[in-house]
């Protein structure tokens, strides 16, 4: 039986009496499983050095078949569905019960709510358009300055449609579009290079992203960071007090803190969160939220990969340790309830707990008082690339544009600026939560354990005291 998140599109073409009677065979005695089935498409479009460098295409199918029991889980897959090829994956599965006898653990709840409308964004518009903005964008950026030597800009967007069988029948069924545009200008004075990048996206159609309003004001900003830096002096290192910009930095917390707040690893004792629910683990005003019913976000989805609703999970309550990310194995192990965050890449992988959107809730300081109180440290606004380690939660992150603050007053950009610290620490350090809470504008990915997710992150103005800041 299908729910309310069915769609006229039909996943794929597959036998679901057959697949329903080998799942159920598979299934018994085990304590949970699941038949996911995929049917994506996606595209893609680069430009790059004054012409279209490439331009992709992909269509693809499949199906997952995972059987639970206790802590182990069996897992096949196939690019094919039929039903020979269901039944080869459904008999791997189902060794890992190995004898063992369990009752089923009840099925997701439904809903009736849809985050994002019934798009296509692959369907419309159609190449020549695409392809010829990216051309204007390029245009566009090199006319706004002579200093501009190269302008990257693409666009990508994906259609899935899953369908999510349970044992007992129960069927569900959720179609997400997903939508990026990303542009990089890089510029030149007097031999030395500079390059700066913006990006959107979300759960929405081309047309929400691709406005010329909405294209110029990101070529304006990706030309903005490139100019500072083109300006910004060496970074200078040690440990300083530094204030977060709202937004994307909070790419920081998801990453240092955010991974240690995922049940899988607080289950196995190996985060550095582990049996501290109830615990004070941040400064008094830091409460963490994992959010995934935002309407159109990146991050968010109407049901989890494991047909659970998303959910509001509050993670970190004014200092309080409050809970974790569950899926729904961990969730059993740990005896809670899954909060729809059971998340998989693909139709080739097995679920595991996920973040979908993690933010900081907003304080009571005004932007200008935080940047106010800082005497020297540093303003990081944007990041790149970071590492973590999720047992210690130590971080490394590299700042794409920060500034140089004395006395409250920015002095000057600075270059080659990294963050260096662990989460559950600089938690602790957090002097001053902003009122300017902010989501980032849709760009954000998560790897964990070879998988890749979209998701969304944000976070209002934070002063944090004692971070080691590594320079030039």
């Amino acid at each position: 039986m299908a729910d309310g998140l069915a769609s006229a599109e039909k996943a794929a073409p597959i036998d679901w009496a057959a697949g329903e009677r080998l799942l159920a065979e598979a299934a018994r005695g085990a304590d949970d499983g699941e038949l996911f089935v995929e049917d994506s498409r996606s595209e893609s479009f680069l430009w790059d050095d004054g012409r279209l460098k490439s331009a992709s295409y992909d269509a693809a199918q499949g199906f997952g078949l995972r059987i639970v029991s206790g802590e182990r889980a069996g897992f096949g897959h196939a690019s094919v569905l039929e039903t020979d090829a269901i039944a080869r994956a459904a008999d791997a599965a189902a060794s890992v019960k190995r004898g063992r006898e369990a009752n089923l653990a009840a099925g997701p709840a439904r809903t009736n709510r849809k985050l994002y409308a019934d798009i296509d964004p692959i369907a419309a518009p159609g190449f020549t358009e695409k392809t010829a903005l990216l051309a204007e964008i390029d245009a566009y950026a090199r006319a706004k300055d002579p200093r501009v030597v190269q302008v990257s800009a693409s666009l990508a967007a994906s259609r899935r449609h899953v369908t999510i069988l349970r044992p007992d029948g129960a069927r569900f069924e959720d179609a997400r579009p997903l939508v990026r545009v990303n542009v990089s200008v890089t510029v030149e004075r007097d031999g030395r290079r500079e390059s700066g990048s913006a990006g959107a996206g979300g759960r929405e159609p081309y047309e929400a992203f691709i406005a010329p309003d909405r294209w110029k004001a990101l070529t304006d900003e990706a030309l903005r960071i490139a100019l500072v830096n083109l300006d910004a002096i060496p970074a200078p290192s040690g440990e300083m007090d530094v204030v977060l910009g709202p937004g994307w930095p909070g790419v920081l917390l998801h990453e240092a803190v955010g991974h240690g707040l995922e049940g899988d690893f607080n289950r196995k004792g190996t985060s550095a969160f582990a049996g501290k629910i109830g615990e004070k683990v941040a400064s008094e005003g830091v409460t963490v939220v994992d959010d995934g019913t935002f309407e159109q976000r990146r991050g968010s989805l109407t049901i989890d990969d494991e047909g659970t609703p998303t959910g509001r999970t509050v993670l970190i309550e004014n200092g309080v340790l409050k809970g974790y990310l569950q899926d729904r194995m961990n969730a059993r192990l740990m005896g809670v309830a899954p909060t729809g965050n059971g998340r998989r890449e693909s139709y080739a992988h097995r679920p595991m707990p996920r973040m979908t959107n993690t933010f900081m809730l907003a304080g009571a300081h005004a932007p200008g008082e935080i940047l106010a109180a800082l005497k020297r440290g540093v303003y990081a606004v944007n990041f790149g690339g970071g590492q973590v380690d999720i047992v210690s939660g130590k971080f490394v992150f590299q700042c794409t544009e920060a500034y140089l603050v004395e006395d409250g007053r920015i002095v000057a950009p600075i270059k080659g600026a990294t963050l260096i610290g662990d989460g559950p620490s600089a938690l602790t350090r957090v002097k001053m939560v902003g009122d300017d809470l902010k989501l980032d504008d849709g760009v954000g990915t998560c790897g964990k354990a070879g998988q890749s997710v979209p998701v969304g992150v944000g976070q209002p103005s934070l002063y944090i005291t004692g971070l080691t800041i590594g320079g030039q």
